[in-house]
């Protein structure tokens, strides 16, 4: 098992902490495997990371959450400034370029990563990425992510949290019958009510909207020498997330690929969101070694 070790890169604006599991540069000739999230931190790819050991895995906070701090002043999170910390970072390694894994909002920034540095990434696995404009009811979308940053700013994070559960589990598109609903109470997700008077949660205020605004670029994305492939979860299937999954590939003309459980399917009961890490990570090590 391959220690961690955590280091702080400073960029404009911003102290980036990150972890390294294994020698850098890789050993074996094989690509430093980097895994991120958003608004997920380093501590959500333990379980993960821990079914790598022949690998050199890299994890790290995103500027402005966990251990991040930043310094430019801002409070939203964008997958633009996040590919751009990201690309200092494997320049950083020295160890480019590095196949990367990533998950929900993770997978946006993996996308713009990608577009804006095609030589970065050899293969990208995007799981999951929320990604309103790929869906046919696009407009809905955006309307049913309102509702939970509204309950948010109403009644607090048990509220806003609440709102957002209903919102990503229910199935299909989101329909007259999906905002006819009555609002659902933090107590049916055993959330407290209780309000602590914050408003800048990452997940519930529209600081990461431009992480579900997000745009790809078909063209750019076809041109690029990474090899992307785009993952849904079995688990998943007929939610928003699972949705967005579908139509992103289907825009860059392919098929999702499958993998075990749900959105949070390599998790190992962190955030009381416990997934299947060990057939997760057999798949992604499918994924990234085919043949």
């Amino acid at each position: 098992m391959h220690l961690k070790h955590t280091h702080t890169l400073d960029v404009p604006g911003a102290g980036l902490v990150y972890d390294v599991r294994g020698p850098l540069p890789p050993s074996g000739g094989r690509p430093a495997l980097l895994m991120i999230g958003q608004p997920m931190t380093a501590d959500g790819f333990d379980a993960l990371a821990a079914h790598f050991t022949d690998r050199t895995v890299v994890t790290y906070d995103p500027r402005g959450l966990g251990r991040s701090i930043r310094r430019d002043g801002r409070s939203d999170h964008t997958p633009q400034q996040q590919a751009a910390d990201l690309h200092l970072l494997i320049e950083a390694l020295g160890a480019g370029p590095v196949d990367v894994f990533a998950s929900s909002g993770g997978a946006v920034t993996a996308l713009e990563l990608v577009a804006a540095y095609p030589g970065d990434v050899v293969t990208l696995v995007a799981h999951e990425p929320p990604i309103n404009a790929v869906l046919p009811d696009a407009v809905a979308a955006e309307r049913a992510r309102a509702g939970f940053h509204e309950a948010y700013q109403a009644r607090g994070t048990g509220a806003g949290m609440a709102a957002f559960i209903a919102m990503t589990s229910w199935q299909g598109e989101f329909t007259d019958d999906y905002f006819a609903r009555p609002a659902p109470e933090p107590a049916m997700f055993g959330l407290s009510a209780d309000d602590d008077g914050s408003r800048d949660d990452p997940l519930l205020s529209k600081n990461s909207w431009a992480i579900t605004d997000y745009r790809p670029d078909t063209a750019v994305l076809a041109s690029t020498p990474t090899r992307i492939v785009i993952a849904v979860g079995e688990e998943s299937a007929g939610t928003y997330t699972a949705r967005t999954a579908v139509g992103t590939a289907a825009l860059l003309g392919q098929e999702a690929v499958v993998f075990p459980s749900h959105h949070g399917g390599f998790l190992g009961g962190q955030f009381g969101y416990a997934g299947r890490p060990e057939e997760f990570a057999a798949r992604l090590r499918e994924v990234l070694d085919p043949g």
